[in-house]
């Protein structure tokens, strides 16, 4: 059960709070796809440590509350997770740890059944847990979990920024529409960013993005979408995985890591976030603004 501490961040502190304010807005930018495989992990993690190699102040949030695996993939042994801030054993700074490039990184728990079942209240009350972080940052990049439940729809709600990774599969164009339906019709979030994963050679990629593009455009008619790059099939990434180092520090001129490095410097050019929001408490702000949650 959620520590009492931590329920009482379910409740909305003042929008008009007094707040350090950082040097400017936090992009934040939630990776997900719906179907599990599709390895958003890999792009998730590997785009974070590149976008701190080009010297952006990043945060790594690894929001699959159930199944975590950041930690693994990037060779950390975290003394606490997501799961202890929860129970109340330690604070969100005692979470976060130093990973490849300088990346700070929020580690989740695996095989936790109860993070994993957190109530819609819960998942704000964690958003809420971010908005008191008082830390410098330039990009937050969000490790959603697979699916369409309510932990991966809060967060992407709450981002800025959704980046679809899908791969050429039947199941995850399919699954990948389900979740920009959902994410469009009962969240508001109607643009997203699409990458296409493991592919053979660029123009598989672009043949992806335009299925999605296509299906979207019949069914939903205020989706946007952009296509922001594929990465390939690479040996060297499947190398990097097993060595649990990031493919973009082990091998940084394979075809896998030059593809993420583009895709961090594409994400880094997108105009800067306007809004004059301290710390990350965008993410409360903006759950209150499009689901009304009472204060």
């Amino acid at each position: 059960m959620p520590s009492r501490e931590y329920a009482k961040l379910t409740n909305a502190f003042p929008l008009s709070a007094t707040r350090l304010q950082p040097a400017g807005p936090v992009r934040t930018i939630a990776v997900t796809g719906g179907k599990g495989g599709v390895g958003k992990t890999n792009v998730s993690a590997n785009l974070a440590v590149a976008l701190a190699d080009m010297g952006k102040r990043t945060l790594l949030l690894d929001a699959d509350l159930g199944l975590a695996n950041i930690d693994v993939i990037l060779g950390l042994q975290p003394k606490n997770t997501l799961a202890d801030l929860v129970a109340g054993r330690c604070t969100l700074e005692e979470v976060i740890i130093e990973g490849p490039g300088g990346v700070l990184v929020v580690p989740a728990a695996s095989g936790r059944r109860h993070m994993a079942e957190l109530q819609p209240a819960e998942h704000v009350g964690l958003v809420n847990v971010f908005s008191e972080l008082e830390r410098d940052l330039d990009v937050m990049i969000i490790d959603t979990a697979a699916g369409i439940t309510d932990s991966v729809l809060t967060f992407c709600q709450a981002a800025q920024d959704t980046v679809v990774v899908v791969c050429d599969e039947p199941a995850s164009i399919t699954d990948a529409y389900a979740l920009i339906k959902v994410l469009s019709r009962e969240r508001g979030v109607d643009r997203m960013q699409v990458v296409a994963n493991m592919v053979r050679d660029p123009n598989e990629g672009r043949v992806l993005y335009e299925k999605l593009v296509r299906v979207c455009d019949k069914f939903l008619a205020d989706v946007s979408l952009n296509y922001l790059g594929c990465v390939p099939q690479d040996d060297w990434l499947r190398l990097s995985v097993q060595r649990q180092q990031p493919v973009v520090k082990l091998y940084p001129a394979s075809p896998a890591a030059q593809a993420i490095q583009e895709i961090a410097r594409r994400t880094a050019r997108w105009q800067a976030p306007t809004e004059p929001r301290g710390g990350v408490e965008f993410f409360l702000e903006r759950i209150l603004q499009q689901r009304g949650v009472a204060t």
